[in-house]
């Protein structure tokens, strides 16, 4: 049974493809910071587990990234082996998005925290557990490329986790190790980054997951992928 890692799973693009993973019989160790919406994922993780075959194996953990025993509790709650690293979990800032001009500095940290420095933590405590073919999986953002107006928190700490990502797969050149855009999505996150607006007419993060799983299950080089670009690749290769 191969173990992962997911971070921010309690709902969105995590418990998408914690779904999925768990349907494949993956042990799962999974995060988030509201217990009673990570407790129900739970729940639901090991129902899609039974219903595949599997035997259910989800540790829900309760925590913050940012805080170090908490991201130790996850690497001990994987046991001897992480094969999957994802570090999904992530924070926007301010709501609406200001300008750089007027961009709070303490808010800026926080942004920067979580979005780079906990992702590189959490892998650094599971690369000695991490077998050759270990994935990890670093979720960004178009805005990592974009000079979108506002994104300057949130754009330039993705930014900086790509950049991360890019040195530790030349680095680790017996893991795979992946960023990926998975593109807009009909989520909370993305709600909150256009509070005014109706993104009714995003496409749902499930949408997402075969990009993901394409980055899991073939062998593709460590580098940067759009998830529209690999789920077009995996229905053409069928």
């Amino acid at each position: 049974m191969q173990t992962a890692i997911i971070t921010g799973a309690s709902r969105g693009l995590g418990l998408a493809l914690a779904r999925a993973l768990a349907q494949r019989g993956y042990r799962l160790v999974i995060d988030a910071r509201g217990a009673q919406a990570l407790e129900l994922a739970a729940d639901e993780l090991e129902l899609h587990a039974r219903r595949a075959g599997h035997q259910p194996a989800v540790e829900a953990i309760v925590g913050e990234v940012t805080d170090d025993w908490h991201r130790g509790g996850l690497v001990t709650a994987a046991g001897e082996r992480v094969d999957l690293l994802v570090n999904n979990a992530s924070t926007l800032g301010p709501s609406p998005q200001p300008e750089l001009a007027d961009y709070p500095a303490d808010e800026l940290e926080r942004v920067y925290a979580v979005n780079v420095r906990a992702p590189l933590a959490l892998t650094q405590l599971a690369l000695p557990l991490m077998p050759a073919g270990g994935r990890i999986i670093n979720v960004t953002s178009d805005a990592a490329l974009e000079a979108y107006a506002g994104w300057g928190g949130y754009g330039s700490s993705k930014a900086a986790l790509e950049q991360l990502t890019a040195i530790l797969g030349t680095e680790q050149p017996q893991l795979r190790v992946y960023a990926v855009d998975p593109g807009d999505m009909r989520t909370q996150m993305h709600q909150e980054a256009f509070p005014d607006e109706d993104i009714s007419d995003r496409p749902p993060p499930e949408e997402s997951v075969p990009g993901l799983l394409e980055l899991i299950e073939s062998d593709l080089p460590s580098g940067r992928y759009r998830a529209a670009e690999l789920v077009q690749a995996r229905v053409a290769a069928r």
